[in-house]
């Protein structure tokens, strides 16, 4: 009755199918396949869910594996405990959860001791939830500290902890922990698929830590299972310190929602992140700036050596190698505020004196390195110019 009704008899279509060399088995997955994996026009798929929106656009999605990269004491740690007390209130600094409910939250640390697991968990995130330690609800915040278990256990590990627990947020803190060799392609590419799947599978937004490349200039994800991390993530987010207690937090790559604007918050006497006006944080940096010139000349009248790579010394004055300077502290066509751009200038040259900052900026455009322009409000902003296509032997 069944072969009657097809316009094609099913034993054609068989024996069409062991001429094309399939098999019966090959054949009930083809369907299987087409069943659960064929995507068209109107196929019905699960509406993507955020947990959090930063500058406006929704961020850390479910499902998907977010990437929060940085030098080592860069602020990843604050990052990660700004979205873990977030779970707990709707609005922290300039982010706000989406979510009316409260999230459920998994901490799995591999690198940090359990002192200071604990010392993070009591004296900084849960502070930044505005909740009492003694009325916190620690159901809702599962962390482990897994330092001590087999690094060939611990993916497995994490694994069976999303199983049993169901969490919102995972911070995995950090994703290199999880394998012997960061340079094993095989099994960085493994890992990440196996994080990508529990991701999925939970419905859950997996935040993987991991440091950036130890030179200054390199800033790319570390190891191969950084570069896996790169090209799966849905978002990868890099933090970077500009003193001694002013951090930035900046969104690098996205699948969705680009989030231009940089976040950048400081730190306060009890080590906990406060937003403050573009202005404050330049006068927090100008104060950080002047304290560690100060202790670095203790005892003695000399200023902290200069960065030779920058800057060498002609008699009594200062030369500096521009070029190099703003080609690695700059992105090409990327505007810079004159205040930001001097941040970057002092830490990559330790000149303390600003006056200094001001000459680099001011032979930078007499030699047509930068580009000086003002913006609509009346701010001075900077370019490096794109590569040359002609230059860097690239088609028009």
């Amino acid at each position: 009755m069944t072969e009657q009704k097809n316009s094609v008899p099913l034993h054609l279509i068989r024996e069409e199918l062991c001429l094309a060399g399939i098999s019966s088995e090959q054949e009930q997955r083809l369907h299987q396949l087409e069943a659960r994996r064929r995507i068209t026009p109107q196929t019905r798929l699960r509406p993507m869910e955020f947990l959090f929106r930063l500058g406006g656009s929704p961020c850390f999605a479910r499902g998907e594996l977010t990437g929060l990269s940085g030098k080592a004491k860069s602020g990843k740690t604050f990052v990660s405990s700004i979205l873990m007390a977030l779970c707990f209130r709707s609005q922290l600094l300039s982010v706000e959860r989406i979510e009316q409910k409260r999230l459920h939250v998994l901490w799995y640390d591999t690198e940090q001791s359990e002192e200071s697991t604990q010392d993070i968990l009591r004296n900084r995130i849960i502070p930044l939830t505005g909740i009492a330690e003694e009325q916190f609800p620690n159901e809702l915040m599962d962390v482990f500290n897994v330092r001590g278990e087999a690094m060939a256990d611990r993916i497995g590990i994490l694994e069976l902890f999303v199983l049993r627990y169901q969490p919102d947020l995972v911070v995995l803190d950090g994703i290199r922990d999880l394998v012997a060799d960061i340079n094993d392609g095989v099994v960085a590419q493994d890992t990440i698929e196996r994080l990508m799947r529990l991701a999925s599978d939970n419905h859950c937004a997996i935040v993987c830590v991991l440091h950036q490349n130890k030179s200054q200039e390199d800033r790319n994800l570390r190891g191969w299972i950084g570069t896996e991390l790169k090209n799966k993530a849905f978002e990868v987010y890099e933090c970077s310190k500009s003193s001694e207690r002013i951090f930035t937090w900046a969104q690098t790559d996205t699948r969705k929602y680009d989030i231009p604007t940089a976040l950048q918050f400081a730190v306060n006497e009890e080590g906990l992140p406060y937003l403050c006006t573009h202005e404050e944080l330049v006068e927090a940096q100008f104060r950080s700036q002047q304290k560690m010139a100060a202790k670095m000349q203790q005892g003695t009248n000399k200023l902290p050596d200069m960065n030779p790579k920058y800057v060498r010394k002609e008699g009594r004055k200062y030369v500096f190698d521009v070029k190099q300077l703003f080609a690695d502290i700059m992105t090409p066509g990327q505007p810079y505020q004159q205040d930001t751009l001097k941040t970057q200038i002092y830490d990559a040259t330790n000149a303390i004196k600003p006056k200094l900052h001001d000459e680099i900026l001011q032979k930078a455009v007499a030699e047509k390195v930068l580009l000086c322009v003002t913006n609509p409000f009346g701010k001075k902003e900077y370019l490096l110019p794109l590569p040359d296509p002609v230059q860097q032997n690239l088609p028009f």
